[in-house]
């Protein structure tokens, strides 16, 4: 009777063992699927001292002419994650970008979280032909808002031509939380290796700590050896 009962409950955990796990594979390919599979990007393992600093969330009239400055004082280039609104009230900042030489990327129009497919790939469409407009470059890169995405949003960006990026989980300075420049300053070089792309923003509130920031982490890091590229410079290291 007592083996008969372990059989029985036996068969049942595996049933669920089983169940949850297609129901995972199913929802969630995770990070080595699309990595794999070329259609998103976190960092790359390398050991060439390369890594790429990103910006989001701008143009701001204030902070990223600021920044771009501050980038042209250190000689480095870095990629931005332009809002389409915002690139359409500052069209001079996202050609100053572009003729300095960094990388502009695709960052929404509105950025909205939670957009549906139809949604964002208008926004996608209009922030592209805006900066294209502007530049005469069209953008091969999408960052979502947020960092957030799930199959569909996926599926929409790479039919529409887009390399989803995201950043490396422990370089992301959460600099728009205005935590101090200290902190700011500590969270990059404590953490920083070959390969990685660091989160910072340019817009969407007070940047001044990010500014203040970078004068300090830029210079470090050209001292322990490390060269910045651009996105699409980490990825063609990748593929070398």
């Amino acid at each position: 009777m007592k083996l008969n009962h372990l059989l029985i409950l036996t068969v049942c955990v595996l049933t669920i063992l089983v169940f949850y796990a297609g129901f995972s594979n199913a929802s969630d390919k995770g990070r080595r699927y699309y990595e794999e599979s070329g259609q998103m990007l976190w960092d790359i393992n390398t050991d060439e001292k390369i890594i790429a600093l990103t910006f989001d969330d701008g143009p701001h009239p204030r902070y990223t002419e600021q920044i771009l400055d501050l980038l042209t004082k250190h000689k480095v280039k870095a990629t931005f994650f332009v809002i389409g609104e915002n690139a359409e009230k500052q069209p001079e900042l996202v050609l100053r970008e572009y003729n300095e030489g960094h990388e502009l990327a695709n960052h929404t129009y509105t950025h909205t979280y939670n957009q549906s497919v139809n949604v964002l790939e208008k926004e996608l469409k209009k922030t592209n032909d805006l900066i294209h407009k502007i530049t005469g470059f069209y953008p091969v890169l999408f960052r979502p808002v947020g960092g957030q995405y799930d199959d569909n949003m996926i599926n929409v960006a790479v039919k529409n031509g887009y390399k989803v990026v995201i950043w490396s989980w422990h370089q992301d300075t959460e600099d728009w939380k205005s935590p101090g420049v200290n902190k700011i300053v500590k969270k990059v070089l404590n953490n920083t290796k070959p390969g990685d792309v660091i989160l910072f923003h340019d817009g969407g509130g007070n940047r001044t700590q990010t500014i203040k920031a970078l004068d300090k982490i830029l210079p470090e890091l050209q001292k322990q050896g490390y060269k910045f590229v651009t996105i699409s410079e980490l990825m063609d290291s990748k593929n070398e």
